[in-house]
């Protein structure tokens, strides 16, 4: 009887943990495909810009960046975007998204596409030199979520500190720009009270840097053998979730680090309520080593929870294809408590490319700041990337626009 009783314990035994496996195996292996977009390119000068339903650009206008929802109000689809005005007598894009972005919105009745622009939201006077607060000059990477009813928006910016700020070494005002970067968000209850001005914002900064570690030409340099924080130096990227089973919001965001040379790091901020107060963590996430101990880059990460598959996903940019062992792309990483992360067998999420709908594929320069747009299920749909077919960073021609493309997670 009881060689029966152990017997009949070790087969339930084996086929929980065979269950489990297979679960995990499942859950570590969703795999998703990209579908084809409606747009055509046009040759002007050195660039290539787009034109068609799944492209959203601005005339005279570099656009990036680009974070979509689905109103409550009204069923429309909004697409946050950031913008920077281009033309011969405005800067490269290297330098325009740090001396002048704006954010705006765009309206459209699909989320695939055919965006129409409203206008400016934020930060309307663009370039013009202001220190009114500490997002006056530049607002950049908007992140749109709503939570219980209200919307938020999540978003970068950076003032000059001036030329009498304290500096180590020397640093040109784009460089104490760039060092200034900091979060913060706007809180309103509708589209249209938005689009009339009706919102709050941060006096002062949602999240701000609690270390500021370089070796030379640092603006406001933290005190010698000051241990480096993820949120060193600058803070940017923000992407929010919410996790159901703690209640509590996450905040991902981007830091600097130089160790002894410049590498992004990322690190997460929790908070009980969507506006804050965000408590950051010493951890660093998103953190992966290579074969010879050299650790990976990654950037622009969007992360959200899957409620079924009980587990945070992140998509994100790969700079090298270090993380997928391929080309330059967009990878996935999962994470069962959004702090420590793995990556899948699979983690290529999408390649470096916009396939259109005649079956031609177009390798682009630059595919990113993705952020997906989600399904009931919590299942991605579309895809808004930052794209620009051809190198940016010394044009001044707004060659730049946001791409929607369609998701569809394989069976």
């Amino acid at each position: 009887m009881n060689d029966l009783f152990v017997m009949n314990m070790r087969r339930k035994m084996l086929f929980v943990c065979f269950v489990f496996l297979a679960l995990l195996q499942g859950w570590a292996q969703h795999t998703w495909q990209t579908g084809p977009v409606n747009l055509e390119l046009i040759q002007r000068g050195d660039s290539e810009f787009p034109s068609g339903f799944s492209a959203f650009s601005l005339k005279s206008h570099f656009i990036w960046c680009g974070s979509a929802i689905q109103a409550e109000e009204d069923g429309k689809y909004y697409l946050f975007y950031s913008a920077m005005e281009s033309g011969p007598e405005h800067p490269r894009f290297i330098d325009a998204w740090l001396l002048g972005s704006m954010i705006g919105v765009a309206v459209s009745d699909s989320p695939y596409g055919g965006y129409k622009d409203i206008g400016i939201v934020y930060n309307k006077d663009g370039y013009r030199p202001d220190n009114c607060s500490w997002d006056a000059q530049s607002v950049h990477n908007p992140h749109i979520k709503r939570y219980n009813g209200k919307y938020y928006l999540y978003y970068c910016a950076t003032v000059d500190p001036g030329e009498n700020a304290h500096v180590k070494g020397q640093l040109s005002r784009r460089d104490r720009l760039q060092q200034n970067q900091k979060l913060g968000v706007l809180c309103f209850n509708s589209i249209k009270e938005l689009l009339e001005g009706k919102f709050s914002c941060n006096e002062q900064p949602l999240l701000a840097p609690r270390t500021r570690v370089k070796p030379d030409n640092v603006l406001e340099p933290s005190p010698e053998g000051t241990v480096t924080k993820p949120d060193n130096l600058i803070l940017v990227n923000p992407a929010v979730v919410y996790h159901p089973l703690k209640k509590k919001y996450y905040l991902y965001f981007k830091g600097n680090v130089y160790d002894p040379t410049w590498r992004g790091v990322h690190g997460v901020a929790i908070a009980d309520a969507p506006e804050g107060p965000f408590i950051v963590q010493d951890d660093y996430v998103f953190e992966f080593e290579t074969g010879d101990n050299q650790k990976l880059n990654a950037e622009d990460p969007f992360v959200w929870y899957h409620r079924k598959d009980n587990c945070f996903y992140a998509v994100f940019k790969d700079f090298t294809g270090g993380f997928t062992k391929g080309k330059p792309g967009l990878a996935i990483m999962y994470s069962e408590d959004g702090i420590h992360w793995k990556l899948p067998e699979h983690s290529l999420f999408m390649n470096k490319e916009i396939i259109l709908k005649n079956g031609e594929r177009i390798e682009v320069d630059r595919l990113e700041r993705p952020q997906l747009l989600l399904d009931e299920n919590d299942e991605p749909i579309v895809l808004y990337s930052a794209c620009s077919i051809t190198p940016l960073n010394m044009k001044q021609d707004g060659s730049s626009f946001n791409v929607q493309i369609p998701i569809f997670r394989n069976k």
